[in-house]
């Protein structure tokens, strides 16, 4: 048995009045084939040229370990000249992945490889994130603190991605106080005797391939594996729905301090109680469900 998913339209090109009409009024995910065929990284950006003009910058890297109290929100668990870790993306499978990194803020000389599309959503030009990951390599599955709309520019290689949209979250065993689904669910085969209410979720699924644009409306939960080495460019717009944005605010503002504080008081505890919770609330939902 798999997950109930089905695959994420796709186009060509698509003016701005079809993507606001068709994908973002009723916030669903589309993936766009050629929409940046004109910027100069649609034939520069891969790995070596990354390699060629970021190779001395130490970049934070990320790994699959389950969350651990000390670890600060979204704190690096190593660091390795750019070079280097490329390096190491072609020469083997490896769990690091670079996740966050403003190539504003590191490399300035990458904005002038691409322009910001207009899509009918103000862009926060300031926060151009890059994504690199290798082969194998995988995002837990999550969704984003801000719950923006999000445009995903993949670069070189194949990316595998599931989506799950916020209606979703009760059959996704969601980690309380927290972005994530319990950890030890592997979304690539998932085991449904341990997971049973997965059966229950209805989400999307895609490959990425280089030059592919997909939109991910607020909030979704996604999870990303990379099939090949490879990276990828996330723009951002703020979420409209006053619900999102409310979320949003919360999260920034309170939620993740909130964490914060707990495991500091708490330690593991906290991170244990979190997870058992998930099981919890699904073992109601489940009684629930057969009442």
């Amino acid at each position: 048995m798999a997950l109930n998913l089905q695959d994420i339209p796709r186009v060509k090109t698509i003016t701005k009045p079809d993507f606001i009409n068709q994908y973002f009024k009723p916030q669903k995910p589309v993936v766009i084939e050629q929409c940046i065929t004109h910027w100069p990284a649609y034939s520069k950006w891969n790995l070596d040229y990354m390699k060629a003009v970021a190779g001395d910058v130490t970049v934070p890297l990320y790994d699959d370990r389950p969350v651990d109290y000390k670890d600060g929100f979204n704190e690096p668990h190593f660091k390795m000249k750019m070079a280097d870790y490329i390096d190491l993306l072609k020469k083997e499978p490896t769990r690091y992945r670079i996740f966050l990194w403003n190539i504003l803020k590191e490399v300035p000389q990458l904005q002038d490889d691409f322009t910001f599309p207009d899509f009918g959503l103000r862009l926060m030009k300031d926060l151009p994130m890059l994504f690199f990951g290798g082969r194998d390599s995988y995002t837990f599955m999550h969704y984003d603190i801000d719950l923006a709309n999000i445009f995903h520019f993949h670069f070189e290689g194949t990316k595998q991605i599931i989506l799950f949209d916020q209606q979703q979250n009760d059959y996704l065993y969601k980690v309380p106080h927290s972005l994530i689904t319990r950890e030890d669910i592997d979304f690539a085969n998932p085991d449904f005797e341990k997971w049973p209410l997965l059966k229950k979720a209805k989400g999307y699924k895609t490959e990425l391939n280089h030059g592919e644009v997909l939109y991910m409306p607020e909030g979704y939960w996604h999870y990303m594996r990379y099939i090949t080495p490879g990276f990828s460019m996330s723009l951002r717009a703020i979420a409209r729905n006053p619900k999102n944005f409310s979320k949003a605010v919360y999260n920034l503002l309170i939620m993740r301090y909130y964490d914060n504080a707990m495991r500091r008081i708490q330690g593991q505890k906290w991170i244990d109680w979190k997870n058992e919770q998930a099981i919890v609330r699904a073992k109601k939902l489940q009684q629930a469900l057969k009442n």
